[in-house]
């Protein structure tokens, strides 16, 4: 399938509504929200969320398959001028699989944005240890255990591990 990148723009808020509220029903341990408190949020939270993903510092791209549908989304913002987080990461499952797919085009687009748009050495992220799925693409797409693990913030018994892809040299 073909598919094309959206770079998420702030009028964007009501697809990336949908979106997410997609993504905490499939994949609930993958993100620090429950979908009972992201159906509470009033629209200006999720116009807040696209503005940001649209701002300095910060991007936000959707995958779009051919019907014009929202079927991923991934974010990258700088918390610190070094280091870029990869963060809001999820694919539809109807359009997960090969490689060249959504999630790989997506992803290109996060390391294009940082290496040149940022100055920033690596990007990092942060997966939930019992999402092997996701440590399985990352690991393909050169992303390396960096050792260092948090408790997870929504039950501090389970472990987010770090992940970190080189940009420079």
């Amino acid at each position: 399938m073909d598919y094309t990148l959206h770079r998420v723009r702030a009028e964007d808020w009501p697809e990336y509504r949908e979106i997410r509220l997609q993504m905490l029903r499939d994949t609930p341990l993958a993100y620090l929200e429950t979908v009972e408190d992201a159906l509470q949020h009033p629209d200006s939270e999720w116009q807040f969320r696209t503005t940001r993903a649209a701002g300095p510092g910060n991007i936000g791209v959707a995958a779009v398959a051919p019907d014009g549908a929202w079927v991923g989304t991934m974010n990258g913002f700088l918390p610190d001028p070094d280091t870029a987080k990869l963060v809001g990461v999820w694919l539809h499952p109807g359009h997960r699989g090969p490689a060249g797919g959504a999630a790989a085009l997506m992803l290109d687009e996060i390391v294009r944005w940082a290496r040149e748009e940022t100055a920033a050495e690596r990007l990092v992220l942060l997966v939930h240890e019992e999402n092997r799925r996701a440590i399985a693409f990352y690991r393909r797409s050169g992303f390396v255990p960096t050792g260092h693990e948090e408790p997870y913030p929504l039950n501090e018994s389970q472990r987010e591990l770090e992940m970190a892809f080189p940009l420079r040299g």
